[in-house]
């Protein structure tokens, strides 16, 4: 289960956009302006990355970098994941939000307290989240992240309930 210092996801540079040393940006939250006032975000090799400027282009987030002034600066970026330690971030707002860094590593039972396996990614395809539960052994099981399959997640317990 991650704690609470663990930094937390929050965006990943895409390809550049223009000349100039503008990139697509993929926010991982539900305001994308936020990002610029986390200050210097974090990649997982030590680099400091300062957003300066957000922008919507034809639906796409395009972000302006400090130091990043042409496209092969900009491209040398392309996919990497930048974090923000989680004192930084505001608790979620309500008792039905999480951060994906807070399932993740969580243990996955039925309501009847049968294992199912660790929780070990949080993807969305487009449909809404979802709770992909690794099991001791074979193949991993997706589940929707909804109250009526995953009914209680128990954060302090470090699990969750799932009703299949």
């Amino acid at each position: 289960m991650a704690t609470k210092s663990a930094p937390i996801l929050v965006a990943r540079v895409g390809a550049p956009h223009g000349v100039r040393g503008e990139v697509r940006l993929t926010a991982f939250g539900d305001d994308p302006q936020a990002l610029i006032g986390y200050g210097a975000l974090a990649a997982a090799d030590g680099r400091r990355v300062r957003i300066t400027g957000l922008k919507l282009v034809g639906g796409r987030l395009i972000a302006r970098l400090e130091g990043v002034t042409d496209r092969d600066a900009a491209q040398a970026l392309t996919n990497l994941d930048l974090y923000v330690d989680r004192e930084r971030l505001p608790p979620p707002e309500d008792e039905d939000e999480f951060y994906h860094a807070d399932l993740i590593g969580l243990a996955a039972v039925t309501v009847d307290g049968a294992p199912l396996g660790t929780v070990v990614a949080v993807p969305n395809y487009g449909a809404g989240d979802l709770l992909e539960i690794a099991p001791p052994r074979g193949a991993s099981l997706l589940v929707p992240f909804t109250r009526a399959v995953v009914p209680t997640v128990d954060l302090a317990g470090g699990r969750v309930l799932v009703e299949p």
